[in-house]
């Protein structure tokens, strides 16, 4: 999966400043539903992350079945945090 790809896909636009709030809020939406219907580990980890990093991402133990899901998603919001604090 190509971030800007699913930018387009989900906002309209590859651009994060250009997302308008009503588009945000259907994009949003559409992950979610897309998130639940997803049955590949690795595009579910992937929507789950850019679910995350526009702060919609469901809670591990809903998003995720194992516990090493769980901990990769650990991982990840532990090197944004880090990467924003840099």
């Amino acid at each position: 999966m190509d971030f800007d790809d699913q930018l387009r896909r989900y906002f309209g636009t590859a651009d994060p400043a250009a997302i308008a709030p009503a588009a945000l809020a259907a994009g949003i939406e559409r992950m979610a539903v897309d998130l639940g219907m997803e049955k590949d580990r690795g595009r579910r980890f992937a929507l789950w992350t850019l679910m995350h990093m526009f702060g919609a991402a469901p809670d591990l133990d809903v998003a995720f079945k194992t516990e090493e899901d769980r901990e990769a998603a650990r991982d990840f919001m532990d090197m944004l945090d880090r990467a924003q604090r840099d």
